[in-house]
């Protein structure tokens, strides 16, 4: 039998993916992304948006513009901490809806990303990160893309790691 499957968005807001404090590559990230939850809906997976509720005066503050989420559909999880399963109702959404597999993407790579994926790898799900389904920011000398493989590749061997948001299957 094939695990039902979900695909969870992390944080895809707009103010990541356009603006002044976009992410290195956020409007194309944001079209990946676009394209792998279309393919997703298609196919019948869940998909989550967790959308960040930031601190008063911060770019994801809620109800301001960049709070809101940059890629339509799916069911939203608002949260306030880098994992999206701590102190939402992640877990038992997806245990209402039996799904073993997730495809985690968003932002930011080595944060709320990262953060998310270690959480459902600890509650036993298989987890696929694609390569290209997740970004972050240029920090100090360290370009964003390395940043990102960094991030990945601190979460261990547990995630298949695949090249592009275009290998996901459903």
């Amino acid at each position: 039998m094939v695990p039902t499957q979900a695909v969870i968005v992390v944080d895809l807001q707009r103010a990541f993916v356009s603006g002044p404090d976009a992410v290195v590559g956020g409007a194309a990230l944001a079209a990946r992304v676009a394209s792998l939850v279309s393919r997703a809906t298609e196919a019948g997976a869940l998909v989550v948006q967790l959308q960040n509720d930031g601190p008063p005066g911060a770019v994801d503050e809620p109800f301001t513009a960049g709070w809101e989420l940059a890629v339509p559909g799916g069911v939203v999880v608002r949260k306030r901490t880098d994992d999206g399963f701590d102190g939402t109702p992640l877990a038992a959404l997806l245990a209402e809806r039996q799904v073993r597999r997730v495809m985690v993407c968003g932002v930011l790579s080595e944060m709320c990303v990262s953060a998310t994926t270690r959480a459902a790898l600890a509650r036993g799900y298989e987890v696929v990160l694609p390569h290209d389904g997740h970004g972050t920011y240029d920090l100090e000398d360290i370009p964003a893309a390395v940043v990102a493989r960094v991030a990945e590749h601190a979460l261990g061997d547990e995630p298949s790691l695949v090249p592009s948001t275009a290998d996901v299957s459903f």
